[in-house]
């Protein structure tokens, strides 16, 4: 029996893109959604897998009250000490990318879709997926998008872009650019839509092997 290929789509944007809301868009066009955000968080919830291994890391005071992560804290810690951010990559990164494949197996068959907000900066990530987008808007709109939803301070946000790879370098990186500047969500739906289209039908077109096309 031929194999049907499956298209492995990588999603990537700047904080405040709007990137969550177009792989909910992909989610309602049939895509399997894998949230690395969503994994690293479950991570260090209390009893997470990697709670022990933070602990010891970094000591109790990474640990709120109710067993977890105390995200503020550690937040504060990583953009400070570089070391640290480096030390706590290497605690959730390779869980996450278990957990990624775990999850992956599991939608054989099926476009995936791979939420990943730092694709741009982990080199591994190009090699795991067929297609990138970046879902891309300006630093101001970012700036106002996450001090409205999360009530961050201005320079909480600013440190955090000051993380992630520069727009033109998430744009050098793209096989496609949704710019996320003044759209309804019907319009964003709208280019969600056309790109699934375009691609799918791609897929579709591949050898009966399953491989993507170089």
């Amino acid at each position: 029996m031929a194999v049907t290929p499956s298209l492995r789509i990588g999603l990537t944007g700047g904080i405040g893109s709007g990137k969550s809301t177009v792989a909910h868009e992909f989610m309602k066009l049939g895509a399997e959604l894998i949230d690395t955000d969503a994994i690293a968080r479950s991570l260090a919830q209390p009893g997470g897998a990697a709670i022990d291994a933070i602990r010891e890391a970094f000591g109790p005071a990474a640990i709120d009250a109710s067993g977890g992560l105390d995200r503020t804290r550690m937040r504060e810690l990583v953009f400070a000490d570089a070391a640290a951010k480096t030390r706590l990559e290497a605690i959730l990164h390779p869980r996450i990318a278990t957990e990624c494949n775990r999850q992956a197996k599991a939608a054989a068959g099926r476009t995936i879709v791979f939420d990943v907000p730092l694709l741009i900066e982990s080199a591994r990530w190009r090699t795991q997926v067929d297609r990138v987008l970046v879902v891309d808007c300006g630093e101001a709109t970012q700036i106002e998008r996450v001090m409205g939803r999360s009530g961050w301070s201005r320079e909480a946000v600013l440190a955090v872009i000051a993380q992630q790879a520069s727009r033109e370098a998430r744009r050098a990186a793209a096989d496609a650019v949704i710019c996320n500047e003044g759209l309804s969500l019907l319009q964003l739906a709208h280019e969600v839509c056309v790109l699934w289209e375009g691609w799918t039908r791609m897929e579709q077109s591949w050898p009966s092997s399953g491989a993507s096309p170089s």
